[in-house]
């Protein structure tokens, strides 16, 4: 019974990470849509919505120290139960990213100057994407997609160097635009940040399936263990 028992709270707190990463992607997408349509409501209500992520947050990790108090986990399970406190932090924070440039959105909402709306819906795409298979991999535990899921961020930092060279050349030709420009390179950092979260992610599945805590080096494709930093 009590193998039963502890294999049911973890299908269970595997779904609530789940739904908790569908809530964050759903904000980043959400919070993109407002600053393309300029759309001040959306923004707002992707700000205030990001107390419900924080709450399904600490509501699985109160879950989760249940879990240890009451089943006294071991080997793989306390692994996984461990690396959930992880992967949760993590999508707290992407949150936090898309209640960000919610924020943003609600200063320049009636801003007229352009910005890079193809490349940063395509930004937020990728990183939505990214997170969307590296909590897959999270939950089924596939190392090899958690391997390669990382190597995808290069595109993402490539969007943002594009944005970069964009925005320094306008600012250069038009110095008026600095503001609306600073607030185009948040948002983009934002986005960026959340991709890089991904591989956080991506590490902590290989540590439950390995025990290991490797670090990826997306820029090289190098592995090397967290103790050689």
């Amino acid at each position: 019974m009590p193998r039963q028992t502890l294999d049911r709270e973890i299908h269970h707190l595997q779904d609530e990470v789940l739904l908790l990463g569908s809530m964050v992607e759903q904000a980043m997408l959400n919070a993109i849509d407002a600053l393309k349509r300029r759309d001040i409501a959306e923004a707002h209500r992707v700000y205030n919505e990001d107390e419900l992520i924080n709450e399904k947050r600490y509501a699985i990790e109160n879950r989760v120290l249940i879990v240890f108090a009451t089943q006294q986990p071991i080997a793989h399970d306390l692994r996984l139960l461990a690396a959930i406190l992880e992967v949760i932090t993590e999508l707290e924070r992407m949150g936090d990213y898309a209640k960000g440039i919610a924020k943003i959105v609600r200063f320049i909402h009636e801003d007229v100057f352009p910005f890079p709306a193809h490349e940063i819906s395509r930004m937020g795409d990728l990183a939505v994407s990214m997170l969307h298979r590296s909590l897959s991999a999270f939950i089924n535990e596939d190392v090899n997609m958690a391997y390669r899921i990382p190597q995808e961020d290069d595109m993402v930092d490539e969007l943002y160097n594009q944005i970069y060279r964009k925005n320094v050349a306008a600012m250069i030709a038009n110095p008026e635009i600095i503001d609306h420009s600073n607030y185009i390179m948040w948002i983009v950092h934002n986005i960026e940040r959340m991709a890089d979260r991904v591989t956080n992610i991506c590490e902590r599945t290989i540590f439950i399936t390995t025990g290991e805590l490797l670090e990826i080096d997306a820029s090289d494709d190098e592995w090397a263990d967290e103790d050689d930093e």
